[in-house]
């Protein structure tokens, strides 16, 4: 038998040793579940599933209810908020998430761990909103990626009811440094897919511009734009180009949120986070209007804007516009490797625009050449030809005496005089630069037959005899011009013609346009309202209008006025 006061040093000495093996069996217990959670938040590179893991693994790890990550905006306010373990109906009574302010915000202020064993008796408690769960214990820990704190930890609720230990703090802590270094490996690797993103759409906008069978060399700008607004994550982008006056930014293009009101809008180069980006060159990262006082900004006003993103267009030898890219208030801002690689993408862009641009107005110009060298052809051989047969024929007929030979010889001279004066409508028409503003009376005429043709099914013969331009006043010209498109929309409306011929014919002292066609003729109970207005026009001239039967059908209009 031992005496009694050893054996009871020894009970104690034991239960010493068991209480110790129980807590080292508790530390390795939490340390197995801290490599768990580790392996957790290492086994995925995409940004918003490692947050919700980190999240899921601190819940775990210390055992809460709620846990919550919020990232931290450059205003210092949460620009996100990851939470789980609230009940979905909470969180639609409670509203909008958090957005920094009370614990939350002295954490972001003073990014130091925050232990609290009732969040009510901290004076920077702020509270709780209607609809919130009742919460007592508090955790918070910093997350910190390299030099910049990334965001905070928030726990709440220890499981049983108990306080937050500094072990729980610890392993907290520990915790936040491996999220630090997958969060520091998810950016550079969405960093990485986003570089390669840009340089495989400026190379796709660069190929498109350049391929020579493709329909979107005529609008390189929508695809710069939706091309940005797609890689750039952005609801809104727009492209604006400067004004003829050089004063203001035009929308040229807008895709996205409210784009539908912006084209043709006016930007001022004063005032404007574009017109600054225009004037230096420089790209511009914001966070939102109200970081800039006082600048205009090219969103509908209906549209709440936050992270904006303003890039210059730069050319070889100029800036030829100004892209920008935004988000709506709320969503994540433009990092710094946003805007320098939105910056490479735009001036790309731009250059394969220019280049893109060079190449048409080359194409642009061998086909002016090609249009010249036939319309010389035309004129000096074709014409040339036909002239000489034209005075061939009708010596032969001169020699034969009347008769209906004769007389079939002279409709084929009278037809080849047509057929000269229809080259020399089709040469002046090579001479047209294609695309550009009509210049003189004949072009103004051509236009108005082309502009009728859709309405008549098929396109009017029109030929001239001799000088329009410069013998025709200017009165006259715009009666001339009304009076040609009323004719000819009069024919689409009632004629049921298969062909239209147009001949204007200025001699020194009068000017006539006759329209002919082969169509059912003028109805006799037919309205005379139009002939009368354009009657009028020939009146007040001092000319005259005559409507007569065209053989073997259809209708003669013949308007005459005096000239010089």
């Amino acid at each position: 038998m031992f005496p009694d006061l050893p054996r009871l040093e020894l009970d104690q000495l034991l239960g010493q040793l068991v209480e110790r093996a129980r807590e080292v069996m508790a530390t390795q217990s939490r340390l197995r579940g801290l490599l768990h959670a580790n392996q957790m938040i290492i086994g995925d590179l995409a940004l918003p599933v490692l947050l919700r893991r980190i999240v899921e693994a601190a819940r775990e790890l210390v055992g809460t209810r709620y846990a919550a990550l919020g990232v931290i905006a450059p205003d210092r306010h949460l620009a996100e908020f990851v939470h789980v373990g609230m009940p979905e109906g909470a969180v639609e009574r409670i509203g909008h998430l958090p957005q920094g302010k009370g614990l939350l915000g002295a954490l972001i202020d003073d990014p130091s761990p925050i232990r609290l064993h009732r969040i009510t008796d901290d004076p920077r408690s702020a509270g709780f909103p209607p609809g919130h769960p009742p919460m007592h214990g508090f955790l918070g820990v910093p997350i910190r990626v390299r030099d910049e704190i990334f965001g905070n930890l928030y726990l709440t609720e220890k499981s049983g009811g108990g306080e937050f230990t500094a072990e729980d703090e610890e392993l907290t802590k520990a915790l936040a440094a491996t999220a630090g270094v997958a969060i520091e490996n998810a950016r550079l690797y969405e960093a990485a897919r986003s570089r390669q993103e840009w340089l495989r759409a400026s190379a796709a906008i660069t190929r498109r511009l350049l391929s020579a069978d493709t329909a979107d060399a005529g609008r390189p700008l929508h695809l710069i734009a939706e091309s940005s607004r797609e890689i750039a994550h952005a609801d809104l982008v727009t492209v604006l180009l400067p004004t003829d006056d050089g004063r203001d930014l035009r929308v040229e293009v807008a895709v996205g949120a409210g784009a539908e009101d912006l084209p043709g809008l006016r930007v001022p180069l004063d005032g404007s986070l574009s017109g600054r980006v225009f004037t230096t060159g420089e790209p511009l990262r914001v966070s939102g209007p109200g970081e800039q006082p006082g600048v205009v900004s090219v969103a509908p006003g209906g549209l709440d804007v936050g992270p904006v993103l303003v890039l210059p267009l730069l050319g070889s030898q100029q800036i030829n516009g100004v892209l920008t890219a935004a988000r709506l208030r709320g969503r994540p801002a433009f990092s710094g490797e946003d805007l320098d690689m939105a910056a490479g993408f735009a001036n790309q862009a731009s250059v394969a625009v220019e280049l893109a641009e060079a190449r048409a107005e080359q194409q642009r110009a061998a086909m002016l050449d090609e249009r010249e060298r036939i319309a010389a052809d035309l004129h000096d051989q074709v014409i040339q030809r036909v002239f000489a047969a034209g005075l061939s024929l009708h010596g032969v007929a001169t020699g034969l005496g009347p008769g209906k030979a004769t007389d079939r010889i002279l409709g084929t001279v009278r037809d080849l005089d047509d057929t000269i004066s229809q080259i020399r409508t089709t040469i002046f028409q090579l001479h047209r630069t294609p695309q550009a503003q009509p210049q003189g009376l004949r072009a103004h005429l051509l236009d108005v037959a082309t502009d009728v043709a859709p309405a008549l099914g098929y396109s009017p013969a029109v030929r001239f005899a001799g000088l329009l331009d410069d013998t025709v006043s200017d009165d006259v010209a715009e009666d001339l011009l009304a009076v040609l498109r009323e004719a000819l929309s009069n024919i689409a409306r009632h004629a049921q013609a298969r062909s239209v011929d147009v001949d204007v014919t200025a001699r020194p002292d009068r000017l006539t346009l006759e329209v002919r066609d082969d169509g059912i003729g003028m109805a006799p109970t037919a309205r005379r309202s139009g002939l009368a207005n354009l009657r009028r026009r020939a009146e007040r001239h001092g000319g005259s209008l005559t409507l007569t039967p065209h053989e073997p059908s259809g209708t003669l209009l013949s308007w005459s006025v005096p000239i010089g």
